[in-house]
């Protein structure tokens, strides 16, 4: 994540990034889809026990966070200045070299968690975090106390490890960053750590005690769309790229691409095929691989060549 480098210690100082910014108003907007059912955290991980299952992380099952974000923070400006005139602002989530977190974290929408996301008393951690950056002098918000105590779940359960410390991640093996923000090939030693993970990593979210008081979205655009939860790594490998574009729009999953799209589930297929016992589910899995064995991109011939070894 060069980008993190490139815009250097502006990231900490809103009022450089926009200039006249004298306050941040934070918010937090929760994800869970509407027809979650209770339990839920022990559904998601059992999915990863179904090797031939895609797994997208939670939050991109849905609408693009982004664009639903950033529509309602910009509604809740336009309401303030309807109450107090027109006032210098600019909206963000996600979407600039902005210390989100942090900023969540010392305007009290929580305190920041082992595993490094924010965590709430009331909402856990399954909410996306967007600000306002105003040229308003607002009276400053109290930050709250941390409330993970010797719990290490999070720690703990992560495939790769990449929580090295409290409050310290190694984005490097991270499976979020490898899936997503990741542009070249998965190292070698950590695709056997993916599983069928094909887009992000709920892991150290699911096992942490705090997200029972997770709260579902009343918005729609959060509701899971189809073939993006229980479908076959299979199925989604099959995508042609037209295909992948359609039923990706309007979704965070577009932005990667069909190449890591691609990529990804080669790493996830070769993970299902080497711990597949019948012979006949490991054949459809070989088959599906062999399909893009001469695929035009370098990237996924090289995964699909891992791939394939696993199941030999």
């Amino acid at each position: 994540m060069d980008y993190m480098a490139r815009h250097g210690m502006i990231r900490a100082r809103p009022a450089e990034l926009v200039p006249g910014t004298l306050s941040v108003i934070t918010a937090r907007m929760d994800y869970l889809p509407r027809a979650t059912p209770d339990g839920w955290q022990r559904t998601e991980l059992a999915r990863l026990d179904r090797p031939s299952e895609a797994v997208v992380s939670l939050y991109a099952r849905g609408r693009d966070y982004h664009k639903v974000l950033r529509n309602r923070l910009q509604q809740l400006a336009d309401r303030i200045a309807e109450a107090v005139g027109p006032f210098g602002h600019r909206v963000f989530t996600d979407s600039a070299p902005v210390l989100e977190a942090e900023l969540g974290v010392r305007s009290g929408q929580g305190w920041r968690g082992k595993h490094t996301l924010v965590l709430n008393r009331e909402g856990g951690s399954m909410f996306f975090l967007g600000e306002i950056c105003v040229d308003l002098a607002l009276p400053p918000s109290e930050p709250v106390s941390e409330h993970c105590g010797a719990c290490s779940a999070c720690m703990t359960v992560c495939p790769t490890q990449a929580i090295v410390a409290p409050q310290r991640l190694d984005a490097r093996r991270c499976i979020s960053y490898l899936t997503i923000e990741h542009a070249g090939p998965i190292p070698e030693d950590l695709r056997p750590l993916m599983g069928n993970r094909i887009y992000g990593c709920d892991d150290c979210q699911l096992v942490c005690p705090w997200n029972k008081y997770a709260q579902r979205s009343p918005l729609p655009d959060f509701d899971e769309r189809a073939g993006l939860s229980g479908t076959s790594l299979v199925e989604l490998f099959a995508w042609s790229e037209d295909e992948f574009l359609r039923r990706t729009e309007g979704s965070p999953i577009r932005r990667i691409g069909h190449e890591r799209w691609l990529r990804n589930l080669a790493v996830a297929l070769g993970n299902a095929a080497r711990v597949l016992t019948e012979q006949q589910d490991r054949q459809v899995l070989h088959s599906a691989l062999s399909s893009r064995e001469h695929h035009p991109s370098a990237l996924v011939r090289e995964h699909v060549a891992w791939a394939l070894k696993q199941g030999a």
